[in-house]
């Protein structure tokens, strides 16, 4: 597909002058340095995405006694997250066709950056939730885009690349909540100082896309690299092979990042694949085409490949509703379990680590689960283990919050690992980087939109009932329809064969 961004080569032997620097030895450093960091970029994106959250849920108290918040205000506060992935995340793929994903993913850090050093010092209520909306803002594209360029550049690591960028994500989650209470005290006690010190941390996370902001850098959320239009790079059973094979494979295909060109993968710097294996892909491919009405011969300039109905996907709406509940848990995990131990009588900075001890059960499990999943057929029973430990969770909260406080946070964190799961299904459950694009803009933000009265109705539920009773059982009365969506949303199927019927 001709573009300024991809230029395609059809056979693995030829060199198309077009690119010189795949002659050049300094080409493929240049591809090997790029997509270092790139995998930076992910890496401290994924840092940035959870603490305006947590660093927010354990300084909640101080938060609304500083501003003056009702329970009810402050249950709005923590569906703003939501409210903001839900409107802002749909934009992200026509954003990423238009200037770049990696322009946007850095836009994104800018936005969370700015927002964080503004809200603490905004002055009132609402100036706190508009400046938190900006910093959700760029959190919201770069949930959106961030599977998108990982299927986009690694292809055949989807698995083991989701699993890192959730471990970073998980990482920086629990990072905020363990250590927001204790810095906020060594800094004077000021709430503001502590919610407006990871402000810096974003700043950091700019640094690596600005090369890609020259131009289209970083590619876009409507192609990937060397896809055919209209053709499936995989079969809904493959799990972690390259999407290009044969000979566009061999050959590579480089994409253009700013002024550089890269292959996906620097696959210059790996041995390449021994020739059975590459015409045995070519055949199955070709076998593949063959078999798909409209999918353009292999190394095809056709267009970009016609938008899906992904409505008409039955597996696209399990995906988008079991997001969204797991969402939903997430996000009232994040806003509210802190408080539900300092009201069991459990001190701040504990209640703070125990929080801490849920997100970072992320760090490994986010790592595992996805290589786990891109292994099996199905990934419903993953889905099942993971609702019983939040059902477990829940249970110990309502019976004994304070007592087995450590045990209910370890089964919690284990329960929260739904959301990378989520996205490799995303990944897994598309076979082009454009199904992909569509599908993760379209789960993402249904999924949102859906998990937006959560947080809300469980600040309502503890201010009108004065305890925890009512909240923790809403919490668990959500988990069984996820446990069912996410069941479904496992199967081995995807989208684009759904959506074409």
């Amino acid at each position: 597909m001709p573009s300024e961004e991809t230029r395609t080569k059809t056979h693995p032997t030829v060199r198309s002058s077009a690119a010189p620097e795949a002659r050049e030895p300094g080409g493929t450093s240049t591809r090997a340095w790029t997509t270092r960091l790139l995998v930076l970029g992910i890496v401290l994106s994924a840092l940035n995405l959870r603490p305006a959250i947590t660093s927010l849920g354990a300084l909640l108290e101080e938060v609304r006694d500083g501003l003056g918040m009702s329970g009810s205000v402050a249950g709005l506060l923590t569906s703003v997250p939501p409210l903001c992935f839900a409107v802002f995340g749909v934009m992200a793929p026509r954003l990423a066709r238009r200037f770049g994903a990696g322009a946007v993913v850095c836009a994104g850090m800018a936005a969370i950056a700015a927002g964080l050093a503004i809200r603490p010092y905004a002055g009132g209520t609402a100036g706190f939730l508009a400046a938190s909306a900006l910093a959700l803002m760029g959190i919201a594209v770069s949930n959106v885009l961030m599977p998108v360029i990982v299927k986009h550049w690694f292809p055949d690591r989807v698995g083991s690349m989701t699993g890192l960028y959730s471990m970073a994500l998980a990482l920086g989650t629990a990072l905020a909540a363990a250590v927001t209470v204790p810095l906020t005290d060594a800094l004077g006690g000021s709430w503001q100082s502590g919610l407006g010190l990871w402000a810096g941390l974003a700043v950091a996370a700019v640094l690596p896309w600005l090369p890609f902001v020259r131009g289209r850098g970083a590619g876009t959320a409507a192609s990937g690299p060397g896809e055919r239009a209209g053709g499936p790079e995989t079969g809904p059973g493959e799990r972690s092979r390259a999407t290009e094979t044969g000979p566009e494979w061999a050959g590579g295909s480089e994409t253009r990042l700013g002024d550089q060109a890269v292959r996906p993968e620097a696959d210059g710097d790996r041995p390449v694949r021994d020739r059975e294996t590459r015409d045995q892909q070519t055949r199955d491919r070709e076998t593949r085409d063959r078999q798909t009405p409209g999918s353009a011969p292999a190394g095809s300039a056709a267009g970009e490949a016609p938008r899906l109905r992904i409505t008409r996907s039955r597996t696209a709406w399990a995906l988008a509703v079991f997001f969204g509940l797991q969402a939903t848990a997430a996000y009232i995990t994040m806003g509210w379990m802190a408080q539900i131990f300092r009201d069991a009588g459990v001190p701040a900075g504990t209640a703070g680590l125990l929080l801490a001890v849920t997100m970072v059960m992320g760090v490994p499990l986010a790592f595992v689960i996805p290589r786990l999943a891109t292994r099996l057929p199905h990934q419903g029973p993953i889905v099942l283990a993971l609702g019983v430990c939040g059902l477990a969770g829940y249970a110990g909260l309502y019976l004994a919050p304070a007592a087995g406080a450590w045990a209910w946070a370890v089964l919690l964190g284990v329960a929260n690992c739904a959301f990378p799961l989520a996205l490799t299904m995303v990944g897994m459950r598309a076979r082009s980087g454009p199904g992909v694009a569509q599908l993760s803009a379209f789960a993402q933000s249904t999924g949102y939109l859906i998990s937006i009265p959560g947080p809300l109705l469980v600040g309502v539920l503890y201010q009108h009932s004065g305890g925890w009773g009512l909240p923790i059982a809403l919490m668990s009365a959500l988990m069984i329809p996820q446990m069912a969506v996410g069941f479904l949303a496992g199967r081995d199927r995807t989208v684009e064969d759904e959506a074409g019927r």
